[in-house]
């Protein structure tokens, strides 16, 4: 238990052997449930995941309390078939709710996020001052030190796409993995209808705009060890693209047409056939070249309105990190 708080953190895992272990063994004392998911891996996983857990004892006496509230500290669950990262973190956090955690955090199995840093990522929720908070390992250039220029680029570029997706404008490093979330906001999203596989952060904080959750970025250092990231950009580009695509009209509909009515939306319209018409002009090459360089500012500037209605609309749902 953390200030009065029931903590639990769900540690999803495929093919994580050799590293899931030490996650598990060291998740602080004051979380009281871990939920060790393995996404039918096909390595050693889940026998690491079964035998780590049978070694966790129950901390008490200023620790967590699993021998009150719990009959054990960590649950092994493990899926039945590949279903993706999203999945196994969805599966963690139905179980949460099952048990009434208060707070619910994640931390990858591949040990990639500090178990130091957890009491800050879970600080803002605890506090009630956020319902959802994340790490932000790009804040600052010595934050950035163990990240690859490439992979810095795009968590930088992804983090601009998803600002425009999601409605919160000043998050920074949506890929962040390492997150916590209310057992309020839980109760309130649709989980179940969020993405399964990489991108499922990026969908969740679609889901979370809409429902008028408070967020909060934390800042943390990047960790890197000898794990292996199983992400294929050259089907992880597209897919979350389209993604972010449905996501965005999804928010717009929801929010600015179903729920009330926003003129944003009519704008980001305007701005994208503005836009388009006016590139499709150019690359034509046409006589009439000059009214699509017309178009296309007029659209831009449609859009850039756009961009500031909606910035400005969601201005109260963003927590500075304290």
């Amino acid at each position: 238990m953390y200030e009065g708080n029931t903590v639990a953190v769900v540690v999803p895992a495929y093919n994580e052997e050799g590293f899931v272990g030490r996650v598990i063994d060291t998740v602080p004392n004051f979380v009281d449930r871990v939920y060790a998911v393995d996404d039918c891996s096909t390595d050693g996983t889940w026998e690491e995941i079964r035998e780590h857990a049978e070694q966790a004892a129950p901390v008490a006496d200023g620790g967590a309390v699993a021998t009150e509230a719990f009959d054990r500290r960590v649950v092994p669950i493990r899926h039945s078939e590949n279903r993706g990262v999203g999945a196994a973190i969805k599966t963690g956090y139905r179980r949460a709710c099952e048990d009434g955690i208060d707070v619910t955090a994640v931390m990858a199995g591949d040990g990639q996020m500090d178990p130091e840093m957890l009491s800050r990522i879970i600080q803002p929720v605890v506090d009630g001052r956020a319902d959802y908070a994340k790490g932000n390992r790009l804040s600052t250039p010595g934050f950035r030190e163990g990240m690859s220029p490439w992979r810095s680029f795009g968590n930088w570029l992804l983090t601009f796409l998803t600002k425009v997706a999601s409605g919160y404008w000043t998050m920074v490093d949506p890929q962040n993995g390492y997150t916590a979330i209310s057992g309020r906001a839980l109760s309130a999203l649709d989980i179940e209808d969020v993405y399964d596989d990489y991108g499922f952060a990026n969908a969740l904080l679609i889901r979370l705009n809409v429902h008028e959750m408070r967020i909060a970025d934390v800042t943390m250092p990047a960790v890197y060890g000898n794990e292996h990231s199983t992400i294929r950009y050259s089907t992880f580009v597209p897919k979350l693209s389209a993604l972010l695509l449905w996501g965005f009209l999804w928010r717009l509909k929801a929010k600015y047409l179903v729920r009330d009515f926003h003129p944003l939306t009519f704008l980001y319209g305007l701005g994208t056939v503005g836009v388009g018409a006016g590139a499709l002009s150019l690359l034509r090459r046409r006589r009439e070249g000059s009214d699509g360089v017309t178009a296309a500012l007029l659209g831009g500037a449609c859009l850039a309105l756009a961009m500031v209605f909606d910035r400005a609309e969601n201005e109260h749902l963003e927590v500075r990190d304290e």
